[in-house]
């Protein structure tokens, strides 16, 4: 069944592809609508709801920040940390809570139920600060750690969110500002913004839709916690970030990520053999795959790369198919592109 079909059969209103091949980008193609019903179509440059992938982009930028001194893997959170800091706990030490943590979802913090939705219209977004006190409808109740940092795998929405707090309170400028500065204008990366209210949002940009392919209510989400989910951007552009930290990996990146610190975030970390600095890892054959998946209103994406053989698949459709990657139309693409490449 070729990719068009699969989409009509399934309501998908559009999608956007592109691959990495020998560290740069090889491939790009669309299908589709911005919006089902509309006649507008998707293109190279239309942008997507990244949703957690927005992690692996926060990521680079921490490690960024690491090579620059602003900040260290390994140091206390808490002595970077200003406008709020992680409260004591009488079982669990928050001195154990480190930026390597925070980036490998060991922390030891989790997200309560019902917790990190959509920006309601109705209300502005939170300061970091406000949202990690328990004072907005974001997170319901104070950030408090729920485990011994570095003694379990929790992945976490929260984490993130004191990730995110940190570079502010270390770097002393707004996240999106840092992101914008250090990362999407040294690489290019022009169809990328993290959106913190609707008039951060693109014209032409690709409105979401549910499960049976129908454009939702409010089909432009966003999420107010922007290293966690807040990503808008393209498959061409995350390719670009992921080819960045291949040839960092040669010492050969322009962000000035050494080869060192490109190892550790796709090194195991604490034990956990899946879990890298904000990217997944499984090891198969001999070869290191690394992943990132998004996955929220509307939107579903998925990168898979392979650092060691300098090819990657980033695939972003307008559409929350009710089901994970891996058995949906993304994970059908990814999986025939791995046949192409292993076999």
């Amino acid at each position: 069944m070729s990719v068009s079909e699969r989409m009509d059969r399934e309501g998908i209103p559009g999608l956007s592809i592109a691959f990495i091949e020998d560290g740069l980008i090889s491939h790009r193609e669309t299908w589709g609508k911005l919006a089902a019903g509309e006649t507008e179509p998707v293109r190279m440059d239309t942008m997507f709801n990244a949703c957690s992938i927005s992690k692996f982009a926060a990521s680079v930028l921490a490690l960024v920040l690491v090579e620059e001194c602003v900040l260290q893997l390994d140091e206390e959170a808490n002595r970077r940390l200003i406008s709020w800091k992680i409260p004591e706990h009488p079982q669990f030490r928050s001195g154990r809570v480190t930026l390597r943590k925070l980036l490998g979802h060991q922390a030891g913090f989790s997200d309560p139920d019902g917790s990190f939705p959509t920006l309601a219209k109705d209300r502005k977004a939170p300061s970091m600060a406000e949202l990690l006190t328990g004072l907005t409808v974001y997170r319901q109740g104070p950030a408090l750690l729920v485990a011994e940092p570095g003694s379990r795998f929790i992945y976490s929405d929260t984490g993130f969110c004191v990730m995110q707090l940190l570079i502010e309170d270390a770097a002393g400028e707004p996240f999106e500002k840092l992101m914008q500065k250090k990362i999407f204008e040294p690489l290019g990366m022009k169809n990328s913004r993290f959106v913190m209210d609707e008039s951060d949002i693109r014209a032409g940009s690709a409105a979401g839709h549910n499960r049976h392919g129908d454009r939702l209510a409010s089909p432009y989400p966003i999420y107010p916690y922007a290293a966690a989910a807040g990503l808008w951007t393209t498959p061409t552009d995350l390719a670009m970030l992921a080819a960045e930290l291949m040839a960092s990996l040669q010492g050969k990146g322009m962000l000035g990520i050494s080869p060192k610190t490109a190892k550790e975030m796709f090194a195991p970390q604490n034990g956990f053999k899946w879990a890298g600095l904000g990217v997944f890892m499984e090891c198969q054959g001999g070869k290191l795959e690394i992943s990132s998946l998004g996955w929220g209103s509307g939107f579903q994406c998925m990168m898979t790369v392979y650092p060691e053989k300098g090819i990657g698949a980033v695939c972003m459709m307008n559409m929350d198919p009710g089901v994970h990657q891996a058995e949906s139309l993304l994970g059908y693409i990814t999986t025939m592109w791995q046949q192409e490449k292993f076999g």
